[in-house]
C-alpha cells in the first residue's frame, strides 16, 4: 500500500528514533494512506516559513502476516482517548510494533487538549468525539518494519 509522510525534509531512510515522544501514539515513524491528509499536515511547515516535503513510500502488507504486534483503533472512543492521553504524557502503552487509528486533527485535538488539561470530563470528550470520522495514521514503532517492509519511492517539495 502507498503511504505518505509530511516533513520539512526528504526522508529516504526513516527511523523510529527521530520522532518526538509525546505524540498521539508515542514515538515512531508516522505515515498515512491519505495523500490529502499528509499534504494538509505539511502546510503547517509552510506557514512557519519552512520547506515542506511529501515523502512517498510503499508499505509491504506482508508485515501483517508476521509476528508483529498491531494495535488498531477503528473509532474515537474511550480506548483511543485513554491511549492518546497516556502517550502524550510520555507513558508507553503496550509493546506494539504498529499503532493505527485516527489522528487528532484540529477539532479532535482541541477536545483531547481540554480533557488532558481537566477542563472537560471524559464523558464530555467522548460525546464531542462521537460524530467525528477518524482519518488515518500509522505509527510504526518497529525499526525492523521500516527496514524490511517500507520502501522509499519519491519526495515532492510542496
Amino acid at each position: 500500500m502507498e503511504v505518505y509522510h509530511a516533513s520539512m525534509v526528504r526522508v529516504e531512510r526513516p527511523d523510529v528514533y527521530h520522532s518526538r515522544k509525546f505524540l498521539d501514539f508515542g514515538q515512531g515513524f508516522y505515515v498515512t494512506t491519505l495523500k490529502d491528509q499528509a499534504v494538509k499536515y505539511a502546510q503547517r511547515f509552510i506557514r512557519r516559513g519552512k520547506e515542506a516535503w511529501l515523502n512517498i513510500y510503499e508499505l509491504d502488507e506482508d508485515f501483517m502476516s508476521s509476528s508483529f504486534i498491531i494495535r488498531e483503533f477503528e473509532k474515537y472512543d474511550a480506548n483511543w482517548l485513554d491511549f492518546v492521553v497516556a502517550c502524550r504524557k510520555g507513558i508507553v502503552i503496550g509493546n506494539y510494533d504498529i499503532v493505527k487509528g485516527g489522528i487528532a486533527n484540529d477539532k479532535v485535538f482541541r477536545t483531547v487538549d481540554l480533557f488532558f488539561s481537566g477542563d472537560i470530563t471524559k464523558e464530555e470528550a467522548l460525546r464531542r468525539l462521537l460524530f467525528e470520522l477518524p482519518n488515518d495514521q500509522l505509527c510504526i514503532r518497529s525499526q525492523k518494519i521500516l527496514d524490511n517492509y517500507l520502501t522509499f519511492k519519491d519526495s515532492i517539495r510542496l
